[in-house]
C-alpha cells in the first residue's frame, strides 16, 4: 500500500507564490504517474498537472505559465511550484498516484478514476 503525504499549503495574496509537496513511502513500479488535482467548495476535482517517471508534463490551460510540476527522485517526492497565484486558485490541492505496469495515455492523466493513491489534501486559499 502506497501512502501519500501532501504538505505545503495555507494562505496567499493574489500574485503570491506557493510549494506544495507530497511524499510517497514507496513506489512500488519504476513506471508511474502522478498528478496534482483540486477541487474548489461546489465544483468537481480538476486536474491541474501531471508528470510520469519518463519526465513528461501535462498542464490544465488555466494554470500553463504559473505552475510547474517536478520530483525529486531520490526522496519519491513531487511538488507543485505556484506562481502569480489567482483567487480562482483556492481549493483543495491532492496529489494522487498511479504505478504500472500499464501505460496511462496522455489524454486520460486529468481523469481521477485511473488514480489509485491519493493524498488527504491540502488547503490553498487565495485573497487579498
Amino acid at each position: 500500500q502506497v501512502r501519500l503525504e501532501e504538505s505545503g499549503g495555507g494562505s496567499v495574496q493574489p500574485e503570491g507564490s506557493m510549494r506544495l509537496s507530497c511524499a510517497a513511502s514507496s513506489y512500488p513500479y519504476s513506471r508511474y504517474f502522478l498528478a496534482w488535482f483540486r477541487q474548489a467548495p461546489g465544483k468537481q476535482r480538476e486536474g491541474v498537472a501531471a508528470l510520469d517517471s519518463e519526465g513528461t508534463t501535462n498542464y490544465a490551460n488555466s494554470v500553463e505559465g504559473r505552475f510547474t510540476i517536478s520530483e525529486d527522485k531520490a526522496k519519491n517526492t513531487l511538488y507543485l511550484d505556484m506562481n502569480n497565484l489567482k483567487p480562482e486558485d483556492t481549493a483543495t490541492y491532492y496529489c494522487a498516484a498511479q504505478f504500472g505496469p500499464g501505460w496511462l495515455g496522455r489524454n486520460r492523466r486529468f481523469f481521477p478514476n485511473e488514480y489509485t493513491y491519493w493524498g488527504q489534501g491540502t488547503m490553498v486559499t487565495v485573497s487579498s
